[in-house]
C-alpha cells in the first residue's frame, strides 16, 4: 500500500531548497515584516494614548512598505511569495493601522458613526489595493495610462486620513471633542471614497528630469526632508493640503492627454 499523501515540496518541483536561498531574496521580505511590525506597534501606541509615536510608527510602516518592492526589483529578488507578503502588509499598514489610530484618538467620540467611518476607510483601502493588483496585470492598457493611478493610492490615503492628528499636534486649538469627531468621520469617509474612485492621479513613475534640473530637485528633496524632520506636523499638514489641491490638476492633465491621444474620457466617478 502506497503512502496516502504525496511528499510536500516547499518551493514546488524544481524550485530552490531552503538552504539555497540567497540573502538578497530574504532582505525585501524582512523589510516587509518590519513594516508590519511598525504598523501594529502604531496601533498599540494609539490605544495606549501615545499618539505622536503612533503616527510616527504608521508613517514609518508606510515608508518601509513603499520601498520593499523597489528594493526587491533593484536586487532582482522579486518572487510570488514576496508579492503576497507585500499585499498583506499593505492592508495592515495603509488600511487597518491609520483607521484604528484615528479611531482611538478621535472617532470613538462620535460613537457608531465614527466606527463606521473607520470600517469604511479600511474596506476602501482593501478594495483599492485589490484593484491595483488587477490593473497591474493588465497588458492591453495604453502605455500613457499606466502613468496614472486609478483613484488615490493607498499610501497617500493613509497619510491624508490622519490630518486631524497633525492639526492636534500643531496645538492650534483643535481638541478632541464630539463635534470634531463627527467632522473627522466625514473627512474619513471622503478619503475612503477617493481611494475607490476612478479619479486619474498622476503617479510620476515615468517622469524624466532634465539634466540641468537635477541639482535643484535634489536640493528641494533634501529641504523637504529637513522640514519634515524639524517641523513634522506643519510639513505633513501642508503636504496634505498640497496633495488635495494637486488632484484637480491631475484630472485636468489626464483629460488633455486623452484628447491628444484621441480617446474618449469618461467623467470622474466613484467605484
Amino acid at each position: 500500500m502506497g503512502a496516502p499523501f504525496k511528499k510536500f515540496e516547499a518551493h514546488g518541483s524544481g524550485g530552490p531548497r531552503i538552504r539555497e536561498i540567497p540573502m538578497r531574496m530574504v532582505l525585501p521580505n524582512l523589510v516587509t515584516v518590519l513594516a508590519i511590525c511598525a504598523g501594529l506597534s502604531g496601533i498599540r501606541f494609539g490605544f495606549e494614548g501615545r499618539f505622536e509615536p503612533a503616527v510616527v510608527m504608521v508613517l514609518l510602516a508606510a515608508f518601509l512598505d513603499g520601498i520593499d518592492g523597489r528594493l526587491a526589483r533593484m536586487l532582482k529578488a522579486t518572487s510570488k511569495f514576496g508579492a503576497q507578503m507585500d499585499s498583506l502588509a499593505d492592508i495592515v499598514n495603509f488600511g487597518v493601522a491609520p483607521a484604528l489610530v484615528l479611531y482611538a484618538f478621535l472617532l470613538d467620540q462620535a460613537g457608531s458613526p465614527g466606527w463606521i467611518a473607520a470600517l469604511l476607510f479600511t474596506i476602501a483601502c482593501g478594495l483599492r489595493l485589490a484593484r491595483y493588483n488587477v490593473l497591474d496585470e493588465e497588458t492591453d492598457r495604453p502605455q500613457w495610462q499606466t502613468e496614472y493611478f486609478v483613484g488615490v493610492p493607498a499610501p497617500a490615503g493613509a497619510v491624508l486620513v490622519m490630518l486631524p492628528l497633525y492639526l492636534y499636534f500643531l496645538r492650534l486649538g483643535v481638541e478632541p471633542s464630539r463635534p470634531a469627531a463627527f467632522i473627522a468621520a466625514g473627512f474619513t469617509v471622503l478619503i475612503a471614497f477617493l481611494l475607490v474612485s476612478r479619479l486619474p492621479v498622476y503617479s510620476g513613475k515615468s517622469l524624466k528630469v532634465p539634466g540641468d534640473k537635477v541639482l535643484p530637485i535634489i536640493l528641494g528633496v533634501v529641504l523637504y526632508i529637513l522640514l519634515l524632520m524639524t517641523y513634522p506636523w506643519y510639513t505633513l499638514t501642508a503636504s496634505v493640503a498640497g496633495y488635495l489641491l494637486f488632484l484637480p490638476l491631475s484630472i485636468r492633465a489626464y483629460s488633455r492627454r486623452a484628447k491628444r491621444e484621441g480617446e474618449k474620457v469618461p467623467p470622474p466617478e466613484f467605484g
